[in-house]
C-alpha cells in the first residue's frame, strides 16, 4: 500500500522513479478505507531532504499512509524555501485539534547549545505536551531523542570530546521477551550516527518507565521506548541515504580540513565507495514500528486517541 502525500511535492517524483508506491491525495480519498495518519515535525535544515528519506522507509509497508509535514509556529527556518514550507507544512497551531496515528519529531543540528536556549523550545515543549493526548506513539530520532528525554524523564545529555560519527554497530538486548519493534532485526546491526552529544545508558535504566532495546560501545543507547510503547527514542540515523554522512562531512571539512572522516563508512582510502549496511534494518525497525506500536493499537476512530 502507498503513502498519500501532495503530488508536487519533491519526494513524490523522487519515490516514483524509486518504483515506489505513492498515491496523489484524489485518488486516496476516492477509496474506502481508514488511512493511517502520520504526523512528520521536520526540525531538520535540509527539509526536502529529510521528508524523502522518512517517506521512502514509511512506504514499505501494506498500510495506506497519510503524511502531513508539520513545522514550528513560532520560528520559521532561513534554510529551506518559504515557498515550500508555505506550500507542503503546516505549524503546529494548524493541526493542534487534530489526533494522529503515528508521529516522527526528527533531529536538529543544534545539540551543543541547552535544551531551555534551542529558539523552537517553547513551541517543542508545547507539541510534546500535545502528543500525550492526542498521538498513539510517537518516534524521536536523535537531537529529537534526547530532548524527549529531556522534557519527558528529565534526562541529561552530556557532551562528546569528538563528534560520534559514522556508522556503528548495535547489539540488541535481549532478555527473554521477544520485542516486536525488533522483529527481524539481527543481533547485531549497523546504524549512522552524527552528533557531539550523547546520553548516558545509566541515566536510561534509572528509569523504570524505560527500556533499553539496543546498544553500541561506541555510540551508547542508540534504542530506548517507553514501556507503555507510546514513545520510541533513536539516538541515530537509520533514515539517512547512502551519502548524508558524505555530504555532511564535505561540508564539515570547509570550517575544519581537519576533521575525520565518518568512521567504518568508506571501504577505500582514497573514499570513493560507501558501504550501506544499514538499510535493511532501517525497514524492518520503520515496518514494525507502524504495524505493532501504530497500527494494531490505535483506535479505529480516530478521535478516540486518549491520553
Amino acid at each position: 500500500m502507498p503513502i498519500v502525500i501532495d503530488k508536487s511535492l519533491p519526494a513524490y517524483g523522487i519515490l516514483t522513479e524509486e518504483k515506489i508506491f505513492v498515491m496523489d491525495s484524489e485518488r486516496a480519498f476516492s477509496q474506502q478505507i481508514r488511512p493511517i495518519e502520520i504526523a512528520i515535525l521536520n526540525l531538520m535544515p535540509t527539509k526536502e531532504t529529510t521528508e524523502t528519506q522518512f517517506m521512502r522507509l514509511l512506504s514499505n509497508s501494506p498500510l495506506q499512509v497519510n503524511i502531513t509535514l508539520i513545522r514550528t509556529s513560532s520560528y520559521k527556518p532561513t534554510h529551506t524555501d518559504s515557498n515550500h514550507l508555505e506550500k507542503f507544512y503546516k505549524v503546529f497551531d494548524e493541526v493542534k485539534h487534530r489526533k494522529f496515528d503515528g508521529m516522527i519529531i526528527t533531529g536538529a543540528p543544534v545539540e551543543n547549545m541547552p535544551f531551555e536556549r534551542v529558539a523552537y523550545w517553547k513551541d517543542l515543549e508545547e507539541i510534546f505536551l500535545w502528543t500525550k493526548s492526542n498521538v498513539t506513539s510517537t518516534l524521536f530520532i536523535c537531537w529529537g531523542a534526547q530532548a524527549a528525554l529531556h522534557y519527558f524523564y528529565g534526562i541529561k545529555k552530556h557532551p562528546l570530546k569528538e563528534k560520534c560519527f559514522g556508522i556503528f554497530a548495535h547489539r540488541r538486548i535481549l532478555d527473554g521477551i521477544a520485542e516486536p519493534l525488533m522483529r527481524g532485526i539481527s543481533d547485531e546491526f549497523h546504524m549512522p550516527h552524527s552528533r557531539h552529544t550523547v546520553i548516558y545508558a545509566k541515566d536510561v535504566l534509572d528509569i523504570k518507565e524505560l527500556k533499553i532495546l539496543a546498544y553500541s560501545k561506541k555510540a551508547g543507547a542508540s534504542i530506548i521506548k517507553s514501556t507503555d510503547n507510546r514513545r520510541v527514542f533513536v539516538t541515530g540515523h537509520m533514515e539517512y541515504d547512502r551519502e548524508t554522512l558524505k555530504n555532511e562531512y564535505e561540508r564539515d571539512r570547509q570550517s575544519n580540513p581537519n576533521v575525520r572522516p565518518p568512521a567504518n563508512y568508506f571501504t577505500d582510502k582514497e573514499m570513493s565507495e560507501i558501504k550501506m549496511n544499514w538499510s535493511s534494518t532501517a525497514n524492518l525497525f520503520y515496518i514494525n514500528w507502524l504495524n505493532y506500536y501504530v497500527y494494531q493499537v490505535t483506535p479505529y476512530n480516530i478521535d478516540d486517541i486518549e491520553n
